[in-house]
């Protein structure tokens, strides 16, 4: 069997393509010549940034030979129909086979197809490959059709055996293909010729080009940290970093430079982000002060002086970067230390738009602070300090540091406002309050950073349910899905009771308000407080307008008519995201829709705690006979009542009682009640599963012994009253009618 091996070489591919574009390859190459009968017993993709490789081993010389049988007309069939099919078959009439069926006579044909080459396959493949290639970008070079990411200069597409190599002709836009390649562009750009994979793989390392990124990496990786030991240094780690420059080099060679000590005072991340964005440079830190203090980059080349001359230029570049860097360090400590601190850069936010429908960035933090402010009693925040971290956490969007590298917003945020002398609490919130925005971020643990976070990713879902830009499919441009995964992570990692609905009301009002023009912040931030004051949501509207009198009432009442059902839509919406959370922690979803089906739907640390009690509940033996005894008593009642058109729902009477086991219901039934509705007054899930748990011998005892239509009108109606005191007591616990099983 023979093997394959292609490159295709051109001049420099993005790194950030190459993997992707390896994977392509080899896909669609495979994929091809499987679906043509070529089957191989392995195949690797590699890449450099000048070169697309695949090896396939063991493929068919030839695909085989396919014969089918395929059922034609009756016969007797018009001459149209039958000639049709004697087109697609490319037969003619002779070759027909006539058979006996059930339903008559019938042609049949026998087709077959031939094997043919695996060379003359593999070209069609290729070359239908190469001109339908699923680059992210790509134009066309030169005087022909074939479009490519940079400009392709040459094909190597050989088949090799134990009697030698064969080239697999192909000509695509004047580029033919051959055996040979070339090395390293600058160490070894003569033609190399190749027979196959291995003499392929070798003689690209004598000509100093190492072919596998994987190896690449680990060749970077292990010469960046021996330098960096060396000096007494660690390399910090940056896995994307070094895939990336991995993807820019096929001979690296490892250099360590230094960073001039007017720099080393910047932030650590400074430092990290402006040499990583800019350079493409690994930090160097000092383990013993956290300070970044020297580089590390890739050369594409050795030289004759060893790289002296590259690091020098790499140095001077740098220092020119870090110079900027250090501009915008010390005019933005200026104004983090000035006596408008802060503030001034949170007033230029009111001329950047958040979303055209939603305000200005300054009209979103005032809805923030408001917000954090009523949450901050819930996680154990003080209030004060929570609005005033919600104020100034995205100030630091207007600094120049941040404009310059918006991947450090937060962070900034968090040295300004310690250089402003803010409250520890409130800098470490201007860092914190965007976390977690992926599963694998920490999430905030002090109650202010809480509070901030809570209200920024209320405010940002809230907001675009008001204006109807929700999820749709794969569809998420403003991260809506992340945002409520956030709001999951942060009130059940830190244990907050939390009824969201309360909060959604009063967030959809401010953003409502901000969409519709209908009232200024200042002002529902008002009626809110009225009507907190007045008790229950909802209750205090003719006191409001009474108050208020004229348009600004009706304004807000308006509003407040589209409330309830936007909330509902996006308590949905995190019930959704939730399910897909746990489910990834074992707890099956109808589990959870059992739960979720009860009252206090919306404090998810209540419905997480239920649910986990019911899951565990329902791996004992106990609980998996319980919800069939459970089952079995419901569909008899539901039968019943649909039968009889009344709802049996009155309590049963012991005295009709004719059986032991009937009794011993009613018993279990008392005692049970009582130790589970207490059990789910404390929310002491675990012991009202205890106390359902208990029920399961009484259950399947009564169904053993009694038969529950019985004869007697009123025993009957008795017993069927008697199963709905096992549907109200299970019921406490969660809706066990939606728990599969």
């Amino acid at each position: 069997m023979p093997d394959l091996l292609i490159e295709l070489f051109s001049e420099e591919i993005p790194a950030r393509m190459q993997a992707r574009a390896a994977e392509d390859l080899k896909k669609r190459v495979t994929d091809g010549l499987v679906e043509a009968g070529l089957t191989y017993a392995g195949a690797a993709a590699l890449s450099t940034p000048r070169r697309l490789t695949l090896a396939v081993d063991g493929l068919l010389a030839e695909s085989p030979t396919i014969r089918e049988e395929r059922k034609g007309p009756k016969v007797g069939a018009p001459d149209k129909a039958i000639e049709g099919f004697l087109r697609g078959a490319g037969l003619t009439r002779d070759q027909l086979e006539e058979r006996e069926t059930p339903k008559g006579a019938v042609y049949f044909a026998m087709i077959e197809k031939p094997g043919r080459p695996a060379a003359e396959i593999i070209a069609e493949v290729l070359e239908d490959t190469i001109r339908n290639f699923p680059w992210p970008k790509s134009m066309r070079w030169g005087a022909g059709s074939l479009r490519w990411v940079r400009p392709l200069h040459s094909i190597l597409c050989i088949l090799s055996d134990e009697a030698g190599a064969s080239v697999v002709d192909l000509d695509i836009d004047g580029i033919k293909s051959g055996n040979t390649t070339r090395g390293h562009r600058f160490m070894a750009p003569d033609e190399i010729t190749v027979t196959g994979f291995d003499d392929y793989a070798a003689k690209l390392k004598r000509a100093f080009v190492v072919l596998d990124p994987a190896e690449r990496q680990a060749a970077i990786w292990q010469e960046a940290t021996n330098q960096a030991f060396a000096s007494g240094l660690d390399v910090v780690e940056d896995k994307g970093l070094l895939a990336e420059v991995a993807g820019l080099v096929e001979w690296p060679v490892v250099l360590m430079g230094a960073i001039d000590a007017e720099f080393l005072e910047l932030p650590a991340e400074v430092l990290q982000t402006s040499m990583k964005e800019h350079q493409k440079f690994f930090s160097v830190k000092n383990p013993k002060t956290g300070r970044i203090e020297r580089f590390i980059t890739v050369a594409n080349r050795e030289t004759a002086d060893n790289g002296a001359t590259i690091l020098a230029g790499n140095q001077k570049v740098l220092s020119a970067r870090l110079a900027d860097a250090k501009f915008f360090w010390e005019n933005d400590l200026r104004t983090a230390k000035s006596e408008a601190g802060m503030s001034a850069w949170v007033e230029n936010l009111g001329n950047v738009t958040f979303h055209n429908k939603l305000g200005t960035q300054a009209a979103r933090i005032d809805r923030i602070a408001a917000l954090a402010r009523e949450i901050a009693p819930v996680v154990g925040a003080d209030a004060d300090l929570a609005e005033q971290a919600a104020r100034v956490a995205k100030a630091d969007l207007s600094s120049e540091m941040v404009y310059e590298f918006p991947e450090l917003q937060g962070l900034m945020g968090r040295y300004y406002a310690e250089a402003g002398g803010l409250p520890q609490e409130v800098a470490n919130a201007c860092e914190q309050h965007y976390s977690p925005l992926g599963p694998g971020d920490d999430v905030p643990s002090e109650p202010v950073s809480v509070a901030v976070a809570l209200a920024d990713k209320l405010d940002t879902l809230t907001g675009f349910w008001a204006i109807d830009e929700k999820p749709t499919g794969s569809k998420d441009p403003f991260a809506l899905r992340r945002a409520a995964l956030g709001v999951i992570r942060l009130v059940l990692e830190n244990d907050v009771r939390m009824p969201l609905d309360r909060f959604f009301d009063s967030q959809l009002l401010r953003a409502e308000s901000a969409a519709n023009g209908g009232l200024p912040a200042e002002t529902v931030n008002s009626l809110l407080q009225e009507i907190a004051e007045h008790g229950v949501f909802g209750s205090a509207f003719e006191a409001v307008k009474e108050s208020l009198g004229g348009s600004p009432a009706e304004a807000f009442l308006n509003l407040e008519k589209k409330v309830p059902d936007t909330s509902d839509d996006l308590l949905s919406f995190f019930h959704d995201r939730l399910k897909v959370f746990l489910r990834d922690q074992g707890i099956r979803h109808d589990v959870i829709d059992a739960c979720i089906a009860m009252d206090g739907n919306d404090d998810l640390t209540l419905l997480v705690k239920r649910a986990r009690a019911l899951e565990d509940f329902l791996k004992t033996e106990d609980g998996g006979n319980l919800l069939q005894g459970f089952k079995r008593a419901n569909n008899i009642l539901s039968q019943a009542e649909e039968k009889d058109g009344v709802e049996y729902s009155y309590g049963a009477d012991r005295k009709f009682a004719e059986d032991d086991a009937e009794k011993a219901l009613f018993d279990a039934l008392e005692a049970g009640g009582a130790a589970v509705s207490p059990a789910i007054e404390a929310e002491d899930f675990a012991a009202a599963m205890r106390g359902m748990a208990a029920l399961r011998a009484p259950i399947d005892a009564f169904f053993e012994a009694v038969q529950v239509n019985a004869d007697s009108e009123i025993v009957r109606r008795n017993r069927l009253n008697l199963l709905s005191q096992i549907r109200q007591v299970c019921g406490q616990v969660a809706d066990l009618t939606k728990v599969e099983g």
